[in-house]
């Protein structure tokens, strides 16, 4: 996520290095490299002269503090405008009406009706709602398709009707509907197209004025760039939506739309999407965004994450498992499969400070555990909680059953030793405190 854009920073950042000064002279350099690094990022243009405008602003003439370096000072402004640039603060969704209504809209593949799924699913496990998602695609019998299998995986009932064309009926049906089984959110996945055009326009103002949505929601794909902000700006126009959630931006997404959309329709960023899995969605944060620019890292959303996953019942047995010198191969399985959860590695890794740059373009897949879950499958119960059981036999037969060659099956081992030692060391002292921590972060 903005890999390229954190990099062409950091090297403006450098150009600071060795002044005890900000001056008119050093930083018109750096501005200029930050601009460049902007434009490359596919942020407009006059946007990106506004940007370096106000830090040239506030940069020149300020003392460097004591502990302070000139680029470490020119970060903090730079990161305090890119802060104020996506919005200062988080802009959670708000819903007070019963039934409250959401419409969606936005471009055909901008991942509109996934994000319907996910939302419906936010809504559902952490605003106790009770949603109803409803199909209005009259065009795309497989985005209804799509949106009854999304409802089936996440236990959310969908309503829609084959035989209605007119998209504003099935959106009236569906809210009518909802008050019967006392559905307190209903989330309408409209139709989308290729291009910004006169029909869909219409069609999505017709439905807007028609049910009247608390919210309306513009879903853009974050790996458009620029044209999101075009196309986010004619929805706006048309439709004065309340908000815009990003998708996709665990592509290889450049960061243009997240720096560029909020000064443009002045609305904010509520949600990203950050992966595949019907999990990965994400408030949006301007400072954290900003950080992570910035190559600082999350770690606030990193604990958070970890916390909505940790299961401190099962901490507890596994803890006792450790100090006994019990912990086994299922027990190791199961972190790993807690860890899977909080979602995409390589987005968990841009959350510690310094890793994502220390990965530079190494792909981290997130099958990468497969082959671990395989050769622990292929372990008898007695093995999986004995290692010592594990001679070279049983070795050679594991390695045959997961399909795996026997080195891998010796890396594995081996590694489990090295980490079993480290948790019974991290049983005391700071490893303790930071289990603590863990527990009650809230």
């Amino acid at each position: 996520m903005f890999d390229s854009l954190s990099n062409k920073l950091e090297s403006a950042f450098k150009l600071l290095k060795g002044h005890g000064k900000i001056t008119e002279i050093n930083v018109a350099e750096t501005l200029k490299e930050v601009r460049r690094a902007l434009l490359d990022a596919d942020v407009n243009f006059k946007i990106a002269k506004e940007f370096t405008n106000r830090v040239k602003e506030k940069a020149l003439g300020q003392k460097v503090l004591t502990s302070l370096q000139p680029g470490q000072l020119m970060v903090k402004i730079v990161k305090d405008e890119l802060t104020e640039l996506m919005g200062s603060s988080a802009a959670e969704i708000e819903l007070t009406a019963k039934p409250s209504i959401i419409l969606m809209s936005g471009l055909q593949g901008s991942g509109k009706t996934t994000f319907s799924g996910k939302l419906a699913l936010y809504l559902k496990n952490k605003k106790k709602k009770k949603p109803l998602l409803v199909a209005c695609d009259v065009y795309r019998p497989a985005a209804i398709d799509q949106l009854g299998v999304l409802g089936e995986q996440i236990d959310v009932p969908v309503f829609n009707d084959r035989e209605e064309k007119n998209p504003v009926k099935i959106a009236q049906a569906a809210i009518k509907q909802a008050k019967q089984p006392n559905n307190d959110v209903v989330i309408i996945d409209t139709a989308g197209r290729l291009a910004v055009d006169e029909v869909l326009m219409k069609e999505i103002s017709d439905i807007h004025l028609t049910v009247k949505p608390e919210q309306t929601l513009f879903v853009v794909d974050a790996m458009t760039g620029q044209d999101a902000v075009n196309t986010a700006k004619a929805f706006h126009d048309t439709l004065n939506f309340d908000g815009v959630i990003l998708t996709k931006l665990d592509g290889d997404t450049r960061g243009g739309a997240a720096l560029s959309i909020k000064s443009v329709v002045n609305k904010p960023i509520k949600f990203i999407g950050t992966g595949e899995k019907m999990e990965a969605l994400d408030v949006f944060y301007p400072e954290r965004m900003a950080d992570r620019i910035l190559g600082m890292g999350d770690v606030v959303s990193l604990v958070e994450r970890a916390q909505e996953q940790y299961d401190q019942e099962q901490a507890r047995k596994i803890s006792k498992k450790i100090a006994k010198n019990q912990f086994g191969f299922d027990d190791f399985l199961s972190q790993i499969q807690q860890v899977q959860k909080m979602g995409n590695m390589k987005d968990l890794m841009g959350m510690i400070p310094g890793a994502g740059k220390m990965m530079g373009d190494a792909d981290i897949d997130d099958d990468s555990f497969k082959h671990i879950e395989a050769i622990i499958g292929s372990m008898t119960p007695k093995e999986r909680s004995q290692r010592n059981l594990l001679n070279h036999s049983r070795k050679n037969r594991i390695a045959k059953g997961s399909g795996r060659d026997i080195d891998e099956v010796n890396q594995l081992i081996k590694q489990f030793g090295q980490m079993s030692k480290m948790m019974k060391m991290m049983q005391g002292g700071k490893g303790k405190q930071m289990m603590q921590m863990l527990q009650g972060f809230k």
